[in-house]
């Protein structure tokens, strides 16, 4: 894969990132703002984000102010794209939606997922959903 390929994250990849230090999905997180990816977000997709880390906080090791902080890096580092053409309903979850969206807008070739069927489909858009580990296989960054 060339560098600064351009991806989206799934939410549960983020979500799993900020469990636990030991995954795949954290690797993928502590690598944002090097060359080898760009990842896009559009603003209802950090809103998602938003709403499914402060979900977790009472049972995760972080705080709000540390969910935001981790929000506020994401969107310093990110590609910030604007949708303004909605595919929905696609996929069967509305919410899934929201990351396809941000990949054809954003001319993204991979949604990181650990639920690569929820995006079946994605393929005629020219997107392949992958899992983290198989995104950093692709990249040349896992350990």
């Amino acid at each position: 894969m060339p560098p600064q390929a351009r991806i989206v994250l799934d939410t549960n990849v983020l979500v799993a990132a900020l469990r636990s230090r030991r995954g795949a999905s954290f690797r993928l997180l502590s690598l944002l703002g090097e060359d080898r990816f760009v990842v896009s977000v559009s603003v209802a997709l950090v809103l998602e984000y938003e709403d499914a880390l402060l979900r977790t906080v009472a049972e995760g090791p972080l705080t709000e102010d540390e969910v935001a902080d981790v929000l506020d890096y994401l969107c310093a580092v990110a590609w910030k794209q604007e949708v303004f053409f909605l595919w929905r309903p696609f996929l069967r979850d509305p919410k899934d939606d929201l990351v396809l969206e941000v990949a054809v807008a954003a001319g993204c070739n991979r949604i990181v997922t650990f639920n690569r069927r929820d995006f079946r489909g994605c393929e005629q858009f020219g997107i392949q959903a992958v899992t983290p580990r198989e995104f950093l296989l692709e990249i040349g960054a896992l350990l």
